[in-house]
């Protein structure tokens, strides 16, 4: 979609369609479950650390699935996706009245496009929005399948297609980062964790165009790294993180610089956690 000062394209399906298939491993049931919930237009939650696939999961979700509409099925299932943050007003996600060459001009919210063309919202890390602005999706997320949009005095079903799937990461939830159990409990929750060793060499592999030996020891090292969580690290490295080593390593990076600027500073700042990675790492990669 392309929006410009003074005029207003007409929101299309095909706007948010994905065409090409993000690459993506299964580690479990996750396809099959997800695949259900969409059939039965059941609400998904993705629980899981940072980095380790959600996003892509739900791109490749959005490809993979098929949508009937009237007489004819379409491959992939439109794709909105709103990156949450502690000052998402309810405005932001259904619309507002903008001022438009002395005109005032209704614009939809990137919920509101996804509920009227029958896509899957995605909604990442949900627990960063205010409070108040997740109660808004509650009617989406049961029976009614309704967007109330009150600024315009109109209730909104939501078309044939749409799904509404949220992700958080549980090991940053706090008394006051937390989803409402009147929220969570109108979702189904899928948990992710990081993909074993052989399965993450190969996403390794593949993201970052590297050596398959490169691959492997970059996943031995996130292995190593995640047990420091024990010692005071607050989180364990992501398979994003490593796809970015790969790339530098691909590129004429050594590893051990690699690792270090994708793997230990990107990680922390403590002096003595970054000099614990730094000696895993110079295990795995001797120079």
């Amino acid at each position: 979609m392309s929006q410009r000062t003074g005029t207003y394209q007409r929101i299309q399906a095909e706007d948010f369609r994905i065409t090409e298939e993000p690459f993506y491993l299964p580690v479990a049931d996750e396809v099959d479950l997800f695949e259900s919930a969409y059939e039965q237009q059941v609400p998904v939650l993705l629980k899981g650390p940072t980095g380790c696939g959600k996003t892509r999961f739900v791109e490749h979700m959005s490809w993979r699935l098929h949508r009937h509409v009237g007489n004819r099925d379409e491959e992939g299932v439109p794709l909105v996706t709103v990156a949450c943050h502690e000052d998402l007003t309810a405005s932001d996600l259904v619309g507002r009245y903008l001022l438009e060459g002395g005109e005032t001009r209704w614009i939809d919210g990137p919920l509101t496009r996804a509920v009227k063309v029958g896509a899957i919202c995605y909604l990442d890390e949900i627990v960063e929005a205010r409070k108040d602005t997740t109660v808004l999706i509650h009617p989406l997320a049961d029976y009614r399948r309704l967007l109330p949009v009150e600024k315009r005095g109109e209730l909104l079903e939501a078309a044939e297609g749409f799904l509404l799937v949220l992700s958080f990461n549980p090991g940053y939830q706090t008394a006051l980062k937390d989803l409402k159990h009147s929220t969570r409990q109108r979702f189904v929750a899928i948990e992710f964790g990081y993909p074993p060793r052989a399965l993450e060499t190969e996403i390794i592999a593949r993201e970052a165009g590297c050596d398959p030996a490169v691959a492997g020891d970059l996943a031995k090292l996130a292995e190593k790294v995640r047990n420091l969580r024990e010692h005071g690290l607050a989180e364990g490295v992501s398979t994003r993180l490593l796809v970015y080593a790969g790339k530098l390593v691909a590129k004429g990076i050594p590893p051990v610089r690699a690792c270090q600027t994708a793997v230990v500073w990107a990680l922390t700042d403590d002096a003595e956690l970054q000099r614990s990675i730094e000696e895993v790492v110079s295990s795995i990669f001797p120079e």
